[in-house]
């Protein structure tokens, strides 16, 4: 579409990056109206001005981490999964549209209690009773139009989790129990999906990437038994600062496997205590 690229081109004013740099940028409004005129979706523009080597303005900082107009085209791309939108998956679905994962599956049942106000980003006052999944569609249209959010207020079961994950890029495990995280991890090895593992409990967290065919919950879960839950947050309890920590870290992850980065925690365990204030990482079988 020549005529749409060189529309973009008309919009674009030259700017001065923060390193002393000049390049061409696209304002948000400038995008708006150029894909209504189009009647293409703000996606379709964004990645045509990447490739026109003009940057909408929301990822000029982002540029010096994804790899610059490549890495953001990819991102844009990318079909993400977040299942569970609690502590961690509320936080962890927000980033990855921040950082303009272009699609991204919120999968999560259940709804907002007062017992989540204390460390849940999304949980408000005004929005308890209402879906997790659908209160993090509406959040996610308001930071960022270009992604498409896309709800399933659904448990993930034996049944429907094929169905979830299919087609995607990355899985972000958010969960709360064993059961289900078996149950995810199993299915990232058959449908071929990198999974990025995140748990807290208390003043602790850990994260870990885990591709298909990696050993993964099995070396960090041994004494797991199918069929019980063995969720220790759920004893120790989980304040508002390690879910945000473990979540980052966890968006961290996925972006850098995004972007064809090598430096991941494979077969690693990251193990964040904040109580000692230190941080290791632990070598796992592979």
């Amino acid at each position: 579409m020549q005529e749409f690229s060189e529309a973009i081109k008309l919009l674009a004013e030259e700017s001065i990056s923060p390193a002393g740099k000049p390049y061409f940028t696209i304002s948000l409004s400038s995008v708006r109206s150029v894909a209504s005129q189009f009647s293409c979706s703000i996606k379709e523009a964004e990645i045509t001005a990447l490739k026109n080597s003009i940057i909408p303005e929301r990822y000029e900082r982002s540029l010096g981490t994804v790899g610059g107009m490549q890495g953001q085209i990819l991102l844009l791309n990318s079909r993400a999964a977040v299942m569970g939108l609690g502590g961690l998956g509320g936080l962890a679905a927000e980033l990855l549209a921040r950082m303009g994962v272009g699609t991204l599956l919120l999968i999560d049942g259940d709804s907002f209690s007062e017992s989540n106000l204390n460390r849940q980003v999304l949980a408000t006052e005004e929005n308890l009773g209402e879906k997790k999944a659908e209160v993090s569609r509406n959040r996610i249209n308001k930071v960022n139009a270009a992604v498409d959010a896309i709800p399933f207020a659904q448990m993930a079961t034996e049944d429907n989790i094929e169905s979830l994950l299919d087609g995607c890029h990355v899985i972000l495990d958010c969960l709360d129990n064993l059961r289900t995280r078996f149950l995810l991890q199993e299915t990232c090895k058959k449908l071929s999906i990198p999974m990025i593992h995140g748990a807290i409990a208390q003043f602790y967290g850990q994260v870990s990437t885990i591709l298909p065919g990696d050993q993964g919950l099995n070396a960090i879960y041994r004494s797991f038994e199918k069929g019980k839950d063995n969720g220790i947050e759920k004893e120790l309890g989980n304040p508002a600062t390690t879910p945000a920590l473990v979540a980052a870290w966890q968006v961290q992850e996925a972006i850098k496997l995004l972007i064809n980065k090598k430096e991941l925690l494979r077969n690693r365990l990251l193990f964040i205590d904040t109580l000692e204030g230190s941080c290791e990482t632990i070598q796992l079988e592979g």
